[in-house]
C-alpha cells in the first residue's frame, strides 16, 4: 500500500490495464477458470484507478477487500460449476469498477492542468463505458426470457462487448440489433453518452492541451534554483 499511494495520476497505466481488461473480456469466456483470470484483470484497474485517483486510503483498501471477494466467488464458481457464485462477485466488480472511473472522471475533471495523462485518464473512462454496458446487456440477456438480440439465439460473451462498442461509437454494423425494451433504450443511452463525452470532455481537454509545457516549466525551475548550471550565460569578468 505505502508503493501504491506513491502512484500520481498514473492514468496510462490505468488505459494499459483497460486495454488488457477488454482483450481478455472478449477472448475469454464468462464461465470456468477464464472468468477468474477477467476478475483479476478488473480487480486490478479497479484498485490502481482509485490509487492513482488520489481517493483516501481507506477506499483503496475497501476497495482491495472488494476485489479479493470477487475473485473468490469466481474461484468458487470455477470449482463447484454452479455459476450463481461467478454472478454474485460480478456485481461487486462491476460496481467497484464503475465507483473507480468516477473517482478517475473527478480527477480528470478537477484537474488543474491539462497534460496527456489527464488526457488518458479520461480515454480510459470512456474505454470503461463500453464495458460497463457490456455487462448490463448481458445482464439483461440472462434475466429476460426472449434473446437480447433479434436473430440470434446463441450469443458468445462477446457478442454484448461487440454490440457495446459499436453503439458506444455510433458505428452501427447492423448485425446485432436489440430485440426490444429495455435493450433499446439503454443502447439509445449509450449513443448519447458515447458522443456527449467525446464532443464535450476528450475534445475539450484536448484543445487545452499543450504539450511540452510541464517540460518548460520544470526546466525554468532547474534554472531559477541552479542559476550558475550549465546553459547559463557566463557572467562579465572582473577587472
Amino acid at each position: 500500500m505505502q508503493r501504491a499511494e506513491r502512484i500520481t495520476d498514473a492514468f496510462g497505466l490505468v488505459f494499459c490495464l483497460v486495454i488488457v481488461t477488454y482483450v481478455l473480456t472478449s477472448l475469454l469466456g464468462n464461465t470456468g477458470w477464464s472468468s477468474v483470470l477477467v476478475m483479476l484483470a478488473v480487480s486490478a484497474t479497479s484498485v490502481v484507478a482509485l490509487t492513482s485517483s488520489h481517493v483516501r486510503p481507506h477506499w483503496v483498501h475497501i476497495a482491495i477487500y472488494i476485489s479479493l471477494f470477487g475473485l473468490l466467488m469466481a474461484l468458487i464458481a470455477a470449482v463447484s460449476g454452479n455459476d450463481d457464485w461467478l454472478d454474485l462477485g460480478a456485481l461487486a466488480q462491476v460496481l467497484l469498477l464503475s465507483a473507480a472511473m468516477a473517482a478517475v472522471l473527478i480527477r480528470v475533471v478537477t484537474s488543474a492542468e491539462v497534460n496527456a495523462r489527464t488526457i488518458l485518464g479520461a480515454i480510459s473512462v470512456y474505454t470503461v463505458l463500453g464495458l460497463l454496458f457490456a455487462f448490463l446487456y448481458e445482464a439483461i440477456g440472462r434475466i429476460q426470457g426472449s434473446p437480447f438480440f433479434e436473430n440470434h439465439a446463441h450469443l458468445h460473451h462477446s457478442d454484448y462487448l461487440f454490440f457495446s462498442y459499436t453503439t458506444l461509437t455510433t458505428t452501427g454494423y447492423g448485425d446485432l440489433v436489440p430485440g426490444g425494451q429495455p435493450g433499446r433504450m439503454l443502447a439509445g443511452i449509450e449513443m448519447l453518452l458515447g458522443q456527449i463525452f467525446l464532443v464535450t470532455l476528450v475534445a475539450g481537454l484536448v484543445a487545452l492541451w499543450r504539450p511540452g509545457t510541464s517540460i518548460r516549466r520544470r526546466r525554468e525551475q532547474r534554472a531559477a534554483a541552479d542559476p550558475g548550471g550549465p546553459g547559463t550565460e557566463p557572467g562579465p569578468a572582473a577587472d
